[in-house]
């Protein structure tokens, strides 16, 4: 093969290098996650089995099998089995264990005993990130995704879904008893064999409808009426797309905008956002370490009373108000079409009318002014305005909040398109990394363990980019 490169001879004794340092670069990535284990205090963070114990086989030390996992879910490999295949063949995690190599059950049993402290690193990196002055300006965007479950959607039950599936049987075991009568009728021109496999199909629907029966009642006994029977965490979610849904947990993140560092996340089983705005922009703040914070977030977390809670807290939120007036929706004219006029406290309506405060109602723990006029009767246009007798206005107690919201909404749109390409873009590496896949763990708090580590993998591979693993690793070493 004259002419090519060529590979030595395997049958040819050679000397490789007497040190593992020589197989790794000083550039490598695999050299910054070293450094950074290395100074973390995993006792202080909750670590445990930190001190030998006097007898028996030695065990492993934590720092051995975090440096796995966060290489690991740095180079997409998060499976415990592939991990300890890795740690016998991969030159760069044989550096960076020492020629160690656990096998699969002892480092899936770490991820699942050190949950909460793995939790611990990734706030620990997020840390690091805001003495680099990565995290200099005190702007998040808040977004949540779905993402899929260790359970197949016919492996979760709903009161909706359970009924269909009822239905289904029902049809199907009237379809049979049918062809069965059919059968009675012709005598002895239908075979035999056929008639036995209606009656066995007949007999498994009904062992079917006493399998779901014994769930369905589990399920009513749930507190959101719905059970999942391969992670019971695990909740059916609805997603952007027409008429589907995944069996999963919702992720949320709040996400530095000038880096897009993930500064706080949180895994939960509710499939809507519209309760985790104050949520995570607190904890966003908590980790930033700043008293004032400005966050933007989508229509899914529009809630008079978080956006309340957080403008009190002093946290500045710009998110767009769903449009839910079945007014607007049919043509006539909305709210936004009436202006507040605050020095009088009345409302002036497109006609030029007044409305005036009339009473005070409660919805939904609201406390709602309501507001009226006489002239409706007369009114030219009350054709665009109501179907009923007249138009009321309700403004609530603290409707001067929102009203705040939307006019920093007004003044600054492109902080839609800030959030979009912030907020959105750690999602999408996320789940490309994971692939067409889900959790690999079950149960919320485990799942919350593996989010971490993802999340972990995401940051430092964010700040490689930033300062490279030279300036991490000069970091590191401060």
């Amino acid at each position: 093969m004259s002419g090519f490169v060529e590979g030595i001879d395997r049958s040819q004794s050679s000397l490789f290098p007497a040190a593992l340092e020589d197989y790794v670069a000083e550039d490598n990535l695999v050299r910054a996650v070293d450094a950074f284990v290395e100074g973390l205090d995993l006792g202080k963070l909750g670590f445990g089995r930190l001190v030998p114990l006097e007898r028996g086989r030695p065990c492993y030390h934590p720092a051995t099998l975090l440096k796995i996992y966060i290489y690991g879910y740095l180079n997409r490999v998060p499976s415990s089995r592939r991990l300890e295949r890795e740690c016998q063949r991969n030159i760069e995690l044989i550096w960076l264990t020492g020629r160690l190599v656990p096998d699969f059950k002892t480092i899936a049993d770490f991820r699942k005993d050190n949950g909460k402290a793995i939790r611990e690193v990734c706030r620990a990196f997020v840390a690091l990130c805001r003495e680099l002055d990565l995290l200099s300006e005190a702007s998040v965007a808040i977004d949540g995704s779905k993402f899929k479950a260790v359970n197949a959607r016919d492996k979760n039950f709903t009161e909706a879904k359970m009924k269909r599936r009822l239905e289904r049987i029902e049809e199907s075991i009237a379809r049979y008893i049918a062809q069965l009568e059919t059968a009675d009728r012709r005598g002895d021109a239908m075979p035999e064999a056929k008639v036995e496999r209606f009656k066995d199909k007949i007999a498994k629907l009904n062992e079917e409808i006493a399998r779901l029966s014994v769930i369905n009642a589990e399920m009513v006994k749930s507190k959101d009426k719905q059970i999942s029977l391969t992670d019971p965490d695990a909740r059916s979610m609805a997603t952007s797309g027409k008429d589907t849904g995944i069996v999963g947990y919702n992720v949320q993140a709040a996400v530095d905008t000038k880096n897009h560092l993930i500064v706080a996340h949180e895994v939960t089983n509710v499939g809507t956002d519209r309760h985790q705005l104050l949520n995570m922009a607190e904890q966003a703040r908590t980790e930033m370490g700043v008293e004032t914070l400005d966050a933007v977030a989508d229509r899914g977390y529009y809630a008079s009373e978080e956006i309340r809670a957080c403008e009190e807290a002093g946290i500045a939120v710009t998110l767009p108000k769903p449009m839910t007036s079945n007014a607007k929706a049919a043509g006539r004219f909305g709210k936004q079409d009436f202006r507040y006029v605050a020095a009088e406290d009345v409302y002036i309506c497109p006609a030029g009318q007044t409305l005036t405060y009339f009473f005070t109602t409660a919805d939904k723990g609201l406390v709602l002014r309501r507001y009226r006029t006489n002239a409706c009767q007369s009114c030219a246009i009350k054709h665009n305005c109501t179907t009923g007798k007249e138009r009321l206005i309700s403004r609530w107690e603290h409707e001067a909040v929102l009203e705040t919201v939307q006019a920093r909404l007004d003044h600054h749109p492109e902080k839609m398109t800030v959030r979009r390409s912030t907020a959105e873009h750690p999602f999408g590496t996320i789940k490309s990394w994971m692939g067409a896949t889900h959790f690999l763990t079950k149960r919320l708090p485990k799942v919350a363990t593996e989010m971490a580590l993802n999340v972990l993998a995401y940051n430092i591979k964010r700040v490689m980019a930033i300062i490279g693993v030279a300036g991490l690793l000069e970091a590191l070493a401060a």
